[in-house]
């Protein structure tokens, strides 16, 4: 998440009508505080995570360090190496040509857009459908949570 946030803060630049090195350093020096707030704050959740005792905390311990680990390295790739790579490989819209597979995937997301419109457009057109399509949906998930069985552990043959 970290460097798509990078990512974008730079093109936006690029499309600004900036240089790709001064786009860099200008949109990562205006996003990095957000991106070390965001990073620390998504690590912080997965502390109490480390101190858990039982069983669930020894089972879960090896899942927060890897993923604390993994929310704190893609920090740093995004505040060091993303910027670098932005400013040596993007360019400013409108100046590369596309080839066949980016063409293709242009067709295909615009043919899901169109269905995403399409779907939208309906059920704006039916809202009161919507919501009792809904409200059915949240009844039977409620009914199922309660009639199916649960257990943390399943049982031994």
């Amino acid at each position: 998440d970290d460097a798509i946030v990078m990512l974008e803060n730079i093109v936006r630049h690029l499309e600004q009508g900036k240089k790709p090195l001064e786009a860099a350093r200008e949109g990562s020096k205006e996003i990095s505080f957000t991106i070390v707030s965001m990073t620390l704050s998504l690590a912080a959740v997965f502390l109490p995570v480390l101190f858990m005792g039982g069983l669930l905390g020894r089972l879960l311990h090896e899942f927060a360090v890897t993923i604390g680990v993994a929310i704190l390295v893609s920090g740093f790739v995004s505040l060091t190496l993303t910027p670098m790579l932005c400013s040596r490989f993007l360019k400013a819209p409108g100046t590369g040509r596309h080839g066949r597979a980016y063409q293709a995937s242009e067709r295909a997301f615009e043919a899901s857009l169109s269905a995403y419109d399409w779907s939208l457009q309906r059920v704006l057109r039916h809202r009161r459908a919507t919501m009792i399509v809904s409200a059915a949906v949240l009844a039977a998930t409620g009914w199922l949570f309660t009639a199916m069985p649960t257990g943390f552990l399943p049982s031994d043959d």
